[in-house]
């Protein structure tokens, strides 16, 4: 790359932070030809790999810094979503021009957000081209205890780790449509640009969860492959979302719509019995019921008074177009 070689760039920006300094089962990290990870007796590998592309996943004009912790905490959802322990992280990064000041908010955010998810930094690639970022994540967890979303079953009840809506109510703010103004913009602002993957959450549902993902592309576009691959219907109740003062008073009548709808807000969804609700509330993680799993297929949303009364579209796809993010 013009300016900066590409080892050299590894060396200044990446592999001097703190989240590539060696770390518990990483036993080679940054500097051969492959990293290795040691995992103890009796775990299993997750893997999962996550691209954005600059002008489909965000915008073209934005904040580095902000821009790695979005990035990487999208990729370290899918982790939590699989009830696994953090490990490590690879980065293949594609930019067009090797910038000194770019490269450096970006790795300070990339380090931000890895050291806040405890992932170590243990290799990757750069090279030319129009921005594009891969992050691939690794977690461990015990043999047989990952969290699919195969396992919902009839009587089960449906939850999320949290309200869902902000990061979709962030757009305008995002895009510079309008400028923030309050507290209530900056909370909106936080959730798209820094959200806070549940992987606490996801390792206490081990044992609990008969069924689980991470909301990436809107409530009921994701509870949907629950219900796929259960092969089971999932009740939505309406009045059982969770709706923000923040989202209330950016979207208005909108909020219920962008909090089913809205993407981006990596918290969990998940399917447990009534008799697991106890232990699920003594580990003092935050959750909301909201709604429930029964016979049949598909994902519904109930009113009140039990009418089905759900929306035509079920996901939302930033900056139009693009793949969908798994």
């Amino acid at each position: 790359m013009a300016g900066l070689g590409e080892f050299a760039l590894i060396r200044q920006f990446f592999a001097a932070a703190a989240c590539a300094a060696p770390a518990a089962g990483v036993a080679r990290g940054i500097g051969d030809d492959c990293a290795l990870l040691q995992l103890p007796p009796g775990e299993q590998l997750a893997v999962s790999t996550d691209t954005q592309v600059a002008g489909v996943h965000f915008p073209a004009q934005h904040d580095p810094f902000l821009l790695a912790q979005r990035v990487l905490a999208a990729a370290a959802s899918d982790l939590a979503a699989m009830g696994a322990a953090p490990l490590g992280f690879t980065l293949a990064l594609t930019l067009p021009v090797a910038d000194p000041v770019w490269l450096e908010g970006f790795a300070r955010g990339l380090d931000t957000m890895a050291r806040a998810c405890q992932l170590a930094l243990i290799g990757g690639d750069t090279t030319r081209g129009p921005l594009n970022i891969n992050v691939t994540v690794f977690g461990s967890l015990p043999a047989g205890q990952a969290l699919l979303r195969s396992g919902a079953r009839p009587g089960d009840l449906l939850c999320i780790g949290g309200p869902t809506g902000e990061a979709a109510a962030a757009l305008p703010l995002v895009l510079g449509e309008r400028e923030p103004r309050g507290a209530a913009d900056a909370q909106l602002l936080a959730q798209y640009w820094t959200p806070q993957p549940q992987l606490a959450l996801g390792q206490a549902l081990r044992g609990l969860a008969s069924a689980a993902l991470d909301v990436s592309d809107g409530l009921l576009a994701d509870c949907g492959h629950i219900a796929e691959e259960s092969q089971v219907a999932l009740l939505i109740d309406a009045a059982l979302v969770p709706l923000t003062g923040a989202l209330q008073e950016a979207a208005g009548e909108r909020a219920l719509q962008l909090a089913l709808s809205g993407g981006d807000d990596y918290v969990l969804a998940f399917t447990v019995a009534p008799a697991a609700l106890p232990a699920l509330a003594a580990s003092g993680h935050a959750f909301h019921v909201v709604g429930r799993v029964a016979e049949g297929r598909g994902v519904h949303l109930l009113d009140p008074a039990g009418r089905d009364i759900t929306p035509a579209a079920g996901g939302y796809q930033h900056f139009g177009g693009g793949d969908e993010q798994a």
